[in-house]
């Protein structure tokens, strides 16, 4: 059974930062494409950041420069580094897997808040 649990989201004031941590279980991370994706209130579900397999990474317009996706494969867990956040950056955040896009495993999610 796969399992993705998020882990530390919370409050932070604009301009701060939060690490994100996705640990996997009954996958392997490093054999994946894997993704954070976030949802803010009333807004549609999109992708924020990818890593593949290869360690090819992509990152939403809105946050490049800002976040860093990473993984440990000895922990087998995905990072989300935040910095400089922004109140638009307030959200649900959600990890995921998959093949070929990372869609097919799904976290719980993680909300992030950040005050202005």
């Amino acid at each position: 059974q796969v399992q993705l649990v998020e882990s530390g989201g919370g409050l932070v004031q604009a301009g701060g930062s939060l690490r994100l941590s996705c640990a996997a279980s009954g996958i392997i991370v490093s054999m994946y494409t894997m993704g954070w994706y976030r949802q803010a209130p009333e807004k549609q579900r999109e992708m924020v950041t990818m890593i593949t397999s290869g360690g090819t990474t992509d990152y939403a317009d809105s946050v490049k420069g800002r976040f860093t996706i990473s993984r440990d494969n000895a922990k087998n867990t995905m990072y989300l580094e935040m910095n400089s956040l922004k109140p638009e950056d307030t959200a649900v955040y959600y990890c995921a897997a998959g093949a070929i896009t990372p869609s097919r495993y799904w976290g719980q999610g993680t909300q992030v808040t950040v005050s202005s």
